[in-house]
């Protein structure tokens, strides 16, 4: 019996029904992957009993040797990867990662150029209830009507007339290459600082299959739980000239004590991006998602852009008669984890959505490769199109699972609920 089943068997009988949940699903949540064993232990180690306010060697607590020898790692590994001037490991998300580089670059009622949330962009990204809405005046820039891609023809023109202060590439639904020279060129001659928000791509990006924003950004965010495959939290990285400002608008501007116990995950995440079977796993992100998108083509579906470049699909379902909400119940109730998501130009409301987000991150995890790529394919397009039929539903469910079982999410059963 583990400590927290005698504990709080209640908590205790709930992780096991998540563990259950995400070894017999297929999770396509393009946003979501799973960390390695080694990851979650040192998120669940000792290190959450440490206060260590400040930075290493730099802080208002005693205590903190180890601390800073961990936090100094994950710092260390973090500029190797990403070839960064400057790095600071403490953001507690990627949101509060992108607050920090407006508090440090922009004062209230700045304007600055984000992609429209409806075209692919991120709540941070302007959404009129963020922060980034209510402090700042967003102007959105959109892809074409006619191939999706961004307009970078519309961002150079909306930068020389409004002049922003900023100007932010990045996006939480584009499956296409974000083209960071582009938005440098715009951005040199308007003046503007420029931002890219990474957290979709950075795993991609750490293993060279997607071009890195260095050194075309001022400042570079990301989370470090999608394609990094590591915990919950965020970075903030920039060049030099900005690193003090930055790190004082951290802390203690934004945040007090950092998570130490996520840093050392961080760490450990950073550490393992930085091998060669990180690089081959990212490359099988990428040729996993060409083809889904192959797959999904070949099904009769509608793809936002026509395919992908990167870890993600968009599908398009205002020809299916149903909208995102619905697909994402349907494929639920079949085993297949997804979520709804607005296209750009979506005439329904974004609690409906008219598309579904897929993402190959986290199957590629499992081990799932070209094959098992084109049969999701066939089930995601079984359930859409015959979601009323209970025994389509019923045998998509039994693939899934068997599926599921040919590729175990801890196949090493180690001790502890989270392991095995």
């Amino acid at each position: 019996m583990t400590a927290l089943q005698q504990t709080d068997p209640e908590i205790y009988k709930l992780l096991a029904c998540e563990r259950e949940r995400q070894e017999n699903r297929l999770e396509l949540i393009a946003s979501e992957n799973f960390t390695s064993p080694a990851v979650m232990e040192a998120q669940g180690s000792i290190f959450t009993n440490k206060y260590a306010e400040g930075y290493p060697g730099k802080r208002y607590y005693g205590g903190c040797v180890h601390a800073d020898v961990v936090e100094e790692l994950a710092r260390t590994r973090g500029r190797a990867l990403f070839g960064c001037d400057h790095i600071n490991v403490q953001p507690h998300s990627g949101t509060q990662a992108n607050m920090a580089v407006y508090f440090t670059a922009m004062k209230p009622g700045d304007a600055y150029l984000g992609m429209n949330l409806a075209h692919g962009g991120h709540l941070s990204m302007g959404h009129p209830k963020n922060f980034s809405g209510i402090i700042y005046h967003v102007i959105p820039y959109a892809v074409r009507a006619d191939d999706h891609r961004i307009d970078y023809d519309q961002v150079r023109d909306l930068a020389r007339k409004h002049k922003p202060r900023m100007i932010i590439a990045g996006a939480s639904a584009y499956p296409r290459i974000i083209r960071y020279d582009l938005f440098a060129e715009i951005a040199a001659e308007v003046g503007a600082i420029l931002m890219a928000d990474i957290a979709h791509v950075a795993g991609l990006v750490a293993a060279g299959q997607h071009p890195s924003p260095f050194p075309h950004a001022d400042f570079v965010t990301t989370t470090t739980h999608k394609t990094l495959r590591g915990p919950r939290g965020g970075l903030v990285m920039c060049k030099q000239q900005y690193a003090a400002a930055l790190d004082s608008c951290i802390f203690p501007g934004m945040q007090g004590g950092p998570l130490m116990h996520v840093i050392a995950a961080k760490a450990v995440a950073l550490g393992e991006a930085m091998t060669q079977q990180f690089k081959e796993y990212q490359a099988r992100v990428v040729q996993n998602a060409k083809a889904l998108a192959s797959g999904l083509l070949e099904e009769g579906f509608r793809l936002i852009s026509g395919g992908t470049d990167n870890h993600l699909v968009l599908i398009d379902l205002t020809d299916k008669g149903i909208n995102g909400a619905q697909a994402q119940e349907y494929l639920e109730s079949a085993g297949i984890t997804v979520n709804k998501n607005s296209i750009p130009f979506d005439p329904l409301p974004p609690g409906k959505a008219s598309g579904i987000r897929i993402g190959t991150p986290a199957v590629t995890t499992r081990n799932m490769g070209v094959e098992e790529m084109r049969l999701i394919a066939g089930m995601i397009s079984k359930v859409l199109t015959q979601y009323a039929n209970e025994d389509v539903v019923t045998r998509t469910r039994n693939e899934v699972l068997e599926l599921c079982r040919q590729f175990p999410l801890y196949p090493q059963n180690g001790n502890g609920i989270l392991h095995g």
